[in-house]
């Protein structure tokens, strides 16, 4: 009997009340699908979902489900972007964790379909499946097409940094605000939206070859109305999303993960899905497997291509065929099939030819975009977790995105306890080759974990700075940065992290083969390990804590509650 049946005996309410709404008496006894989405008129990113849930009603329609509609709307992080909105950003992926889990509950339904597009609100699907467990398929809505010269938006930030120094001038950045996102979909480069999309299609939650397909392909309403078939099927099998995300599939998507280089935020996003699964994901795992993972995709930011070219190249399917000496191929999926037979029917049933024809029309080959197995862009990952008496619990840096000469390197500290101070200082030339600016105070704890992406873009643009400089931070980065950044420093500064008894002048190293990140001299004065040992037990002990940041709301619960960076920044 499927769980609906057995709440509506218990509860004899329900069946006036979903008449009321227009229901009949045989919709009552169908398999009852929530159809949960972000669509609102929010971003470009779920502005157009709307289309994908009347595709997915059909199918479960059709398929003889019911049907039901509810809308959790995410937030954009480029719309935060530049001001205290983005202190929101990451609270908001629980918080709508927290609605999903209260509209599958309260109800309770057979199954459900999750759509979404973007850094929050895929990640907060991810979560809140994990955490009602039940038959579950992800759709996402796709990437938005590139601009004129496949203009993207993160090349924004960089563009506006140029024109506050006078490189360009105001007409030429309005020119590329006004056509950097000529179509709604997530943003057309290897960001935090583009990123979980693909990590929710290598877990086994979506249907093959969906994820990251341009927004505005036909081919994408066609993956909504199958998804809402085949999760009427899941749901009468009783397949539940615990059946088929296992530890197997988590390490599946982290070799997936530095396949495409994807977002350092997504070390916040999988440990806290994998929580919700009753899994633990330490960093250290992705550490481990990242030094012997290969990196494949040539796309933006780090790469030479928009987000859009992922899906010509074959996308997630192309990636995982050819890192599948690396794989659990015997993990289930939503399709019913093992990963391995996923990958056999794409060779067979034209999914390639389709993928080839729009190469064809780019003129490219899968091989500029997806890289074969034994021609990697690097066979050692892209991802990096460092320790040493500065961050004891971790950071995390992108090493792919940083240049060689950064790998390893002497800085001296120029501390900041906000990004705006931090962001003045670089744009007025008081940042100077041999600087490591100290961005603290904006973990979860300390102002909800803001990224620092104008920040990360004044650097990259800079010539003088980009390559003598890095950024290190308890907050965290766009997945859109690159350059010598370090972020999720833990604990951090609120916590009263090491990060926080930095001064000016001190001496550190970074050394990214040894995964060291160490505070070595302190006024610019080199000292022996004990000597910085003690020098941080007295500075600590003259160290008091800040009043919180936010005194209401969702962001003195967050600052309250929130786990550590390092353990996916979650609401405890």
């Amino acid at each position: 009997m499927l769980k609906s049946q057995i709440i509506r005996a218990k509860a004899p309410e329900m069946d006036p009340l979903r008449l009321g709404m227009g229901w009949n008496l045989g919709d009552l006894n169908k398999p009852q699908i929530i159809v949960e989405s972000t669509f609102g008129d929010s971003h470009p990113g779920s502005a157009h979902l709307f289309t994908f849930v009347d595709k997915a009603v059909s199918g479960i329609q059709e398929q003889g489900g019911k049907a039901a509609r509810y809308f959790a709307t995410d937030i954009c992080d480029g719309m935060a972007q530049g001001h205290d909105g983005i202190n929101y950003s990451l609270a908001s992926r629980d918080t709508i964790a927290n609605l999903i889990e209260i509209h599958a509950n309260a109800t309770t339904f057979d199954g459900g379909v999750f759509i979404a597009s973007c850094d929050k609100g895929v990640p907060a699907q991810l979560m809140a499946i994990g955490r009602i467990n039940i038959p579950s398929i992800v759709v996402t809505g796709g990437v938005m097409k590139a601009g004129p010269d496949l203009l993207t938006l993160e090349q924004i930030g960089t563009y506006s940094a140029k024109q506050k120094r006078g490189e360009i001038t105001e007409e030429q950045l309005d020119y590329y605000k006004h056509h950097a996102c000529p179509s709604c979909g997530a943003c057309s480069f290897m960001g935090t939206a583009s990123t979980m999309q693909i990590m929710a299609e290598a877990l086994g939650l979506m249907l093959p070859g969906s994820a990251l397909m341009p927004a505005t392909s036909l081919d994408l309403e066609t993956i909504a109305y199958k998804a809402g078939k085949q999760i009427v099927k899941l749901a009468l099998k009783g397949v539940r999303a615990a059946d088929i995300v296992t530890k197997k599939s988590f390490e599946n998507a982290i070799y997936v993960h530095a396949a495409i280089s994807g977002s350092t935020n997504s070390l916040l996003h999988i440990p806290a899905i994998a929580r919700e699964f009753g899994i633990e994901l330490s960093a250290d795992l992705f550490d481990k497997m990242h030094r012997n993972a290969r990196y494949l995709l040539d796309i933006r930011p780090a790469g030479t291509w928009p987000a859009e070219y992922f899906y010509y190249g074959g996308g997630v399917p192309r990636i995982m065929e050819e890192i599948k000496s690396m794989l659990y191929l015997d993990t289930l999926t939503v399709t019913g099939q093992t990963l391995g037979e996923n990958l056999e029917n794409c060779k067979t049933n034209g999914f390639y030819d389709r993928c080839d024809e729009l190469l064809q029309k780019v003129g490219c080959k899968r091989e500029d975009i997806i890289r074969p197995f034994e021609n990697p862009i690097s066979k050692k990952g892209t991802i990096a977790i460092l320790k040493g008496n500065l961050a004891p619990d971790g950071a995390v840096v992108k090493h792919s995105a940083v240049p060689k000469e950064m790998h390893t390197i002497i800085l001296r500290a120029v501390p900041f306890d906000c990004e705006e101070d931090a962001i003045k200082a670089i744009l007025t030339h008081k940042i100077h080759p041999g600087d490591a600016v100290i961005i603290r105070y904006e973990g979860p704890k300390g102002s909800g974990m803001p990224e620092m992406f104008y920040t990360t873009e004044a650097i990259s643009s800079d010539e003088k700075l980009c390559k003598t400089i890095a950024l290190i931070t308890d907050g965290r980065f766009s997945g859109a940065s690159k350059g010598p950044v370090i972020g999720h420093v833990s604990p951090e500064a609120a916590e009263g992290g090491p990060i926080a008894l930095i001064e000016e002048n001190d001496i550190l190293e970074i050394n990214i083969p040894e995964r060291k990140l160490q505070l070595i001299g302190c006024k610019g004065v080199r000292k022996t390990p004990a000597e910085i040992e003690d020098i941080l037990l007295q500075r600590r002990s003259e160290w008091k804590p800040r009043p919180l940041k936010y005194q209401k709301g969702i962001l003195k619960l967050f600052s309250e509650r929130a786990a550590s960076p390092m353990n996916g920044g979650y609401i405890e």
